[in-house]
């Protein structure tokens, strides 16, 4: 099996069987403020358009390059299509142009010609654009599993498809905290620490978990070149940024994990795989390799004064911004504010939405969206106005996948950081909505429990069920769960990381004597 890198999550996977093109993205994302780092835009992508499968993981525009997918991707490949609960993946892969899809059932093996094919899915309101997912391949002498951005909860599904030889995994961060947020430089510096070393202890146990004969870290992370956001590459000139770069977290995996076998895979990056054996070969020169990582802040300028003219092209294409706003927007939103039980029971007040130099407010307990009128909001998000038009313009229905990863905003917040806040922007449509609710309504605690570190504590985390028997660990009475760095303070059953969701939790001292009596 060869493997190809084609930057970011961006994989060309040839086997005897047939050839992949998972995730291949090039152009600018998240209103320009993504690129891929490093630089794949001179890539053969015509040629890599040939492959025979198509893997789209999910619709967030690091993975759906919508453009590129249109240009130089052949229109009759099959496409391998994640099992989710609404078709939107679907819809948006045949506007493009495709037809043929081979549609799978999450953690069910298929045979294709001589390749078996496993695609595991995510669904939680929290998973990618509503839907994650993870690729594993089997060509008779190779398995490979290919995790990009996906949170997988069961890991003995995947260890059960077979021993896997690669394994490609996310390691960087894709999220907006805490860079966005108004907080003292020293909180911020010390905040974005706790978030790459959580991040780094999740791929850790991953990586763990998964037992490969070799890993490539992939998915991870974009650079930014629009000079408003050049101070967000890497970890930031001050330590307050999140996006530890390849060759940074390879020395932490050797530090870490020195007996694991890790490699670098850049675009054009060939890694030969035949069971356990690797063989790479990079396009790049180790000089070249070198610069690219020890004089990135050159690089980067460089790839800078390269992109001026996709930003300027991003810039133009926003929407003007209307005189009836607001009007748009309580037309779209009220509607689904009154099916929205559990986001606006979770929300559980107003917030505060600065469109430009217009404050608005979002009320989730009387379901309107309104003028501002002086009122105590807990959260107060600010961003241009043009951004917001352009959004209502296009009828963007999630706008973490638009506007919250472009990192072109502001936040602030009183108190515990409150998912569902975010977790409306993600469904601003009725199927998503109706979605969402649903999966709140029925994704209650099962009453299982495990026994960890002294204590009784339910087996399934109150974030995403998580298995705490595999992500827990208990530290000074608090419980933290790895995937996604979610803590718990066991004496009382709080949580420590967002408002709501408690966790049942006992001494097992206690249990035992209750139990006994």
């Amino acid at each position: 099996m060869r493997v190809t890198g084609v930057g970011h999550a961006g994989l060309f996977i040839e086997t005897a069987a047939g050839s992949v093109l998972c995730d291949p993205w090039v152009n600018p994302a998240f209103f320009g403020s993504w690129f891929p780092f490093p630089d794949n835009s001179d890539l053969d992508w015509d040629a890599l358009g040939q492959a025979d499968y198509l893997y789209v993981s999910h619709l967030h525009r690091d993975h759906f390059d919508a453009e590129l997918l249109r240009r130089h991707v052949r229109k009759d490949i099959t496409v391998l299509l994640p099992d989710y609960p609404t078709d939107e993946l679907e819809r948006e892969l045949a506007g493009v142009g495709f037809r043929s899809f081979l549609r799978t059932q999450s953690g069910v093996p298929v045979q294709r010609d001589g390749l078996r094919i496993m695609i595991t899915s995510l669904t939680g309101p929290s998973d990618g654009p509503i839907g994650d997912s993870a690729l594993s391949l089997d060509d008779g002498r190779t398995v490979i599993l290919n995790q990009n951005d996906a949170h997988p909860l069961d890991i003995e599904q995947l260890r059960d498809f077979g021993e896997v030889h690669g394994y490609f995994t996310q390691f960087s961060g894709a999220i907006w905290w805490p860079m966005v947020y108004d907080l003292p430089a020293g909180a911020r510096k010390e905040f974005a620490r706790r978030k790459r070393a959580g991040q780094t202890e999740r791929a850790l146990r991953y990586i763990d978990a998964v037992g490969a004969a070799h890993v490539f870290p992939t998915a991870g992370p974009p650079c930014f070149l629009d000079e408003e956001l050049f101070e967000l590459n890497g970890i930031g000139p001050d330590g307050d940024s999140i996006f530890t770069d390849q060759m940074e977290f390879l020395a932490e995996l050797a530090s870490a994990r020195p007996a694991v076998s890790a490699h670098l895979l850049l675009p054009g990056s060939v890694a030969e795989l035949d069971g356990s054996r690797c063989e790479l070969t990079h396009r790049h020169s180790a000089a070249e390799i070198e610069y690219i990582f020890g004089e990135k802040t050159a690089y980067l300028r460089e790839y800078q004064s390269r992109a001026q003219p996709a930003l300027a092209q991003e810039r133009a294409s926003r929407a003007p911004v209307p005189a009836d706003l607001l009007e748009q927007l309580k037309q779209w939103w009220e509607p689904l504010l009154k099916r929205a039980e559990n986001i606006c029971t979770g929300v559980g007040g107003p917030i505060r939405l600065d469109v430009g130099e217009r404050p608005l407010v979002i009320d989730f307990i009387t379901r309107e969206v309104r003028e501002f009128a002086g009122e105590h909001c807990r959260y107060r998000l600010s961003t241009s106005a043009d951004l917001v038009a352009t959004n209502v313009a296009r009828r963007e229905v999630d706008w973490s996948n638009s506007l919250f990863l472009s990192l072109r905003f502001r936040a602030s917040r009183v108190g515990q950081y409150n998912e569902f806040v975010y977790i409306f922007f993600k469904c601003l449509s009725q199927e998503r909505i109706d979605y969402v609710e649903n999966w709140y309504d029925q994704c209650n605690d099962d009453g299982s429990d495990i026994n960890l570190d002294g204590w009784r504590v339910q087996r399934r985390c109150p974030h995403l069920r998580a298995d705490l028997a595999k992500f827990g660990s208990v530290s000074g009475g608090v419980l933290t769960c790895a995937l996604h760095g979610w803590r718990f303070e066991l004496a009382t059953g709080r949580c420590l990381t967002a408002a709501g969701h408690p966790i049942r939790a006992t001494p097992i001292s206690a249990a035992a004597a209750t139990t006994s009596g």
